[in-house]
């Protein structure tokens, strides 16, 4: 495989829709349905809901988008989807990992979650999920905003595989303006921004 050569300022954000659900499928099935067959499906059900099969999760996904039950800000390079990262509201998303603990320190539930970042494997490590951050948060304020909570890796500065970064940096979601609130799991954290109100 050949990395595109990426000039992000080139790179579009277009809301995951029926519209755009071609280009998104296009994307995870170039990727095996990514995470081993997930189609981006995790934080929309329970453990005890889920099937672990892929060709259910694309079903579901596909179901949820034509119902409007799922977002994503879906980057662009030209016609093509190359990564994405997937928002909406708690009740959208209702699985996060680590949950004893994030409720146990929760104050109240935010307007929206970021759960999901993937890129396309030829445009990695330049600068698309940024693109997807950027798009998420203007989609998030078009649609009237509030308090947007994600639960990054705390990195400490080390290098991480990219499979393990499928919720983004601390550092990327510092450049972004967010603030960080408490430790969650060994190695993630809680943090917060409010956007479009």
């Amino acid at each position: 495989m050949v990395k595109a050569k990426v000039d992000v300022e080139q790179l579009t954000v277009r809301a995951l829709g029926p519209e755009t659900w071609d280009a998104f499928a296009a994307l995870a099935e170039r990727h095996n349905g990514v995470w081993g067959g997930c189609w981006c499906t995790f934080f929309h059900t329970m453990h005890e809901e889920k099937t672990f099969e892929a060709e259910s999760n694309r079903d579901l996904k596909h179901r949820l988008v034509m119902e409007g039950r799922a977002h994503a800000a879906l980057v662009f390079d030209g016609e093509l989807a190359v990564g994405w990262l997937e928002y909406g509201p708690p009740g959208e998303l209702p699985n996060i990992n680590h949950r004893k603990e994030y409720e146990k320190g929760m104050d109240r539930p935010p307007d929206y979650r970021l759960t999901c970042f993937f890129t396309d494997r030829n445009y990695r490590q330049q600068g698309v999920s940024a693109v997807a951050l950027r798009g998420a948060l203007e989609l998030i304020a078009a649609a009237g905003g509030g308090v947007v909570e994600t639960y990054p890796q705390d990195t400490g500065g080390k290098k991480i595989t990219a499979s393990f970064l499928y919720n983004g940096t601390r550092s990327l979601f510092e450049q972004a303006g967010f603030t960080y609130l408490r430790p969650k799991g060994k190695n993630h954290c809680v943090m917060t921004k409010t956007v479009g109100v």
